[in-house]
């Protein structure tokens, strides 16, 4: 398959790999296919044996382990990045997380440790990317992207404590990308539609939630990595130059939805 639009010379870090379900996995391969130079990083032994075979496939010259909640380990990450490549174009955060027991029942049950867990994983770890890429990308024209979900612009049940953490992803993107703008950095995020991967697994009713947007989106149908992939290849590419602190809806048009399509099949004459 021929590339979309070429990104030869271009170097990207991608952060949230979990298997070849993963968003992530997608956006990595369609960075791959238009010539772009992809390290990794994965978060503990298990995923490590999953995420190695996925970057090696994809001739990946750096994969390194990293637990986001440790700082010393984000900085030793950068630190390998800058001794092997010097600086760095695209910085991919895909990383979120949530105790189950706080996604079971009413928002108001999400325990003090649970919220500082989910704020920590899902919203500060793209603050402590950000701090440590912003030297590397300095002069490169580079682009920060995040990952995000409809929930964090209206309730989603069951999704409690992860779309208030979301909500607070969105708006970090908006204050990156004051930060980081003056130095020729953009930061966007894109708020996907449902999709099966390991991280919707803890989400409670995950197949009426597919089958609920499938029949109210406009195209009637779900998003697919693939989708999400493409998308997030428009905004890390010069196409998107001009877009920064921007969160795209790659949702097959669901969130434009006030109440689930009609169907309009016009009655037969009598």
């Amino acid at each position: 398959m021929e590339p979309i639009l070429s990104l030869d010379g271009k170097k990207a870090l991608i952060f949230g790999v979990a298997n070849d379900r993963s968003i992530a996995w997608a956006i990595a391969q369609e960075l791959h296919r238009a010539g772009c130079a992809v390290g990794f990083t994965y978060a503990g032994e298990a995923l490590g044996k999953r995420v190695t075979p996925l970057a090696q496939s994809l001739n990946s010259p750096f994969i390194e382990p990293c637990d986001v909640a440790d700082d010393a380990q984000i900085e030793r990450v950068f630190s390998l990045w800058k001794e092997k490549f010097g600086t760095l174009d695209i910085l991919i955060h895909a990383v979120a997380f949530a105790d189950r027991n706080d996604l079971k029942e009413h928002y108001y049950t999400t325990s003090r440790a649970g919220f500082h867990l989910a704020m920590d994983i899902s919203v500060y770890s793209l603050v402590a990317m950000a701090r440590h890429a912003l030297p590397l990308m300095e002069g490169t024209n580079g682009s920060i992207l995040t990952l995000t979900y409809y929930g964090a612009e209206k309730v989603v049940k069951r999704y409690n404590i992860m779309g208030v953490a979301k909500a607070a992803l969105e708006a970090s993107v908006r204050y990156l990308a004051s930060d980081l703008g003056p130095k020729g950095i953009r930061v966007n995020g894109i708020s996907a539609g449902p999709i099966k991967t390991l991280a919707a697994s803890g989400i409670g009713d995950f197949r009426a939630m597919l089958k609920h947007h499938e029949k109210t989106s406009p195209l009637q149908r779900n998003v697919s990595q693939e989708d999400v992939g493409k998308s997030a290849l428009f905004l890390c590419s010069p196409l998107a130059s001009g877009i920064t602190g921007e969160i795209m809806h790659v949702d097959c048009g669901y969130n434009i939805m006030s109440t689930p399509a009609i169907d309009e099949t016009p009655e037969k004459a009598e």
